[in-house]
C-alpha cells in the first residue's frame, strides 16, 4: 500500500462534478481531503490517495481525461 498527495486543480465547469467521488469508486484508492477551495473562476483540493501505486496511477490518469490538473505535492506544508 502506497500514499501519494497531489493537488487536483478543476476548471469552473468540473467544480461540480463528483470527481473525487468517482475517483474513489471507479479505483481501489482511498481519497482523503486534506485542504480545498472554490471560487468563481477555479476549485483545487489537496488529495491523498492511498492503495497500490498502479491503482493511483489509473486514478490519476483517469482524472486528468476528465479535465483535472493533477501536480504532485511533497511535504507538509502547502501554498495555495
Amino acid at each position: 500500500m502506497a500514499s501519494r498527495r497531489v493537488r487536483f486543480t478543476f476548471e469552473p465547469e468540473l467544480v461540480t462534478e463528483p470527481v473525487i467521488y468517482r475517483v474513489g469508486h471507479l479505483y481501489d484508492v482511498v481519497t482523503n481531503i486534506r485542504m480545498a477551495d472554490v471560487d468563481e473562476r477555479v476549485g483545487w483540493v489537496i488529495l491523498e490517495l492511498s492503495g497500490e501505486p498502479a491503482e493511483i496511477d489509473r486514478a490519476i490518469a483517469w482524472a486528468e481525461q476528465q479535465g483535472v490538473r493533477v501536480d504532485p505535492l511533497a511535504g507538509d506544508v502547502v501554498e495555495g
